[in-house]
């Protein structure tokens, strides 16, 4: 269990440290409906995620997919990204170097 606390990123979604070191971070976002929005954004840590459950629609640069659970990939440096939920659920996204913005 994290002794970070859940922290909310938007309407239906929250995001909370499982884990982190100078070097590599690993985040739980989880998304409560269909429908919550991860915000189009971009940063220069290196990020994988993995799909815990639900389904997700995502954009990355130019592309979009749809994931599932099981399902991974990796975000790269200064790459858009962002996302719907299709079926709520839980995305485990590791980061490296840590963010420190999310300390």
């Amino acid at each position: 269990m994290s002794d970070y606390p859940v922290v909310k990123t938007g309407e239906d979604v929250s995001r909370q440290v499982l884990a982190d070191h100078p070097q590599l971070m690993v985040v739980a976002f989880r998304f409560g409906k269909a429908g919550a929005e991860g915000a189009l954004h971009d940063h220069p840590h290196v990020q994988s995620t993995y799909v815990e459950s639900g389904r997700f629609r995502f954009t990355i640069g130019d592309e979009l997919c749809e994931v599932g659970p099981g399902d991974s990939f990796v975000v790269p440096s200064g790459a858009t990204h962002g996302c719907i939920c299709i079926e709520p659920g839980t995305l485990v996204d590791c980061f490296t170097p840590r963010r420190d913005d999310f300390l």
